[in-house]
């Protein structure tokens, strides 16, 4: 293999995994957002049931106000009635009475049914409170990985930029050219030839093709995809040996 393919193809590797972790800390802040989203979710629950238990102690508030006007009412009528000079007008008062008493029968009724829920309320502020306490928790913790996640990964992308610089100081000016040329075309920029096709865009090559990539006498590129080639030669018969030997020993 030329010395410039074979360090285009550790370059390659390079490239890749420096893009991968590019990738990767892209997609933590969307993670992020998305572990927050179930944090808001909860708040919003939780604001949601403290408005209601709020409304039932303010309607609660409001029907005893309603109950001290109409007791007071009643209080009064009733030394109205002391002067009363006819059937009619005592008769009056006393309608009156019975109204304000019925209007207090029905504040009470609204009151209890009013306590009841607000007991149901309270529960589930109290669930409400407990599971945003727990869902908090966890949402840190996560996003302190996501966070302990992200900084390695720039570190390491820094240690690869500095191993992908002294690698390609390993490669002729004309072979580095190329191969950026053809990875910011094509992405990828080498491909290994295997059982006589371009490992990339699966495209046959030419016999005569593959006789000069074995020959490894220049860079040769897919006459399909453009990508720059490379030929692996078959493990001999003594190697493949050695390698079982190699397994069976570690066996």
């Amino acid at each position: 293999m030329l010395p410039d393919v074979e360090v285009a193809v550790r370059l390659q590797a390079i490239d890749l995994r420096i893009s991968d972790l590019q990738k990767e800390i892209a997609a933590l802040p969307k993670h992020v957002a998305e572990i927050e989203k179930k944090l808001s979710a909860h708040e919003r629950r939780l604001e949601k049931d403290r408005a209601a238990l709020a409304a039932n102690q303010k309607e609660r508030k409001r029907l005893e106000g309603e109950v001290q006007i109409f007791e007071a009412k009643i209080s009064k009528l009733k030394d109205q009635m002391l002067g009363a000079k006819t059937n009619d007008q005592y008769k009056a008062f006393q309608n009156e009475i019975d109204f304000a008493a019925k209007e207090i029968r029905g504040c009470e009724d609204k009151t209890l049914d009013l306590m009841a829920e607000s007991e149901a309320l309270d529960k589930s502020v109290k669930a409400a409170e407990a599971a945003l306490k727990e869902e908090r928790q966890i949402v840190e913790a996560d996003k302190a990985r996501a966070e302990k996640r992200t900084a390695e990964d720039r570190k390491r992308v820094v240690e690869l930029q500095a191993e992908r610089k002294d690698t390609a100081a390993g490669m002729t000016p004309k072979g580095i050219s190329t191969y950026e040329r053809i990875r910011k075309a094509r992405g990828l920029a080498v491909s290994e030839a295997i059982d006589g096709r371009c490992g990339a865009c699966h495209i046959s090559l030419r016999p005569q093709f593959m006789q000069e990539l074995k020959r490894s006498e220049e860079i040769r590129v897919c006459e399909s995809c453009g990508r720059i080639l490379y030929w692996n030669a078959p493990k001999s018969p003594e190697d493949l040996g050695g390698i079982n030997a190699l397994s069976d020993a570690s066996a």
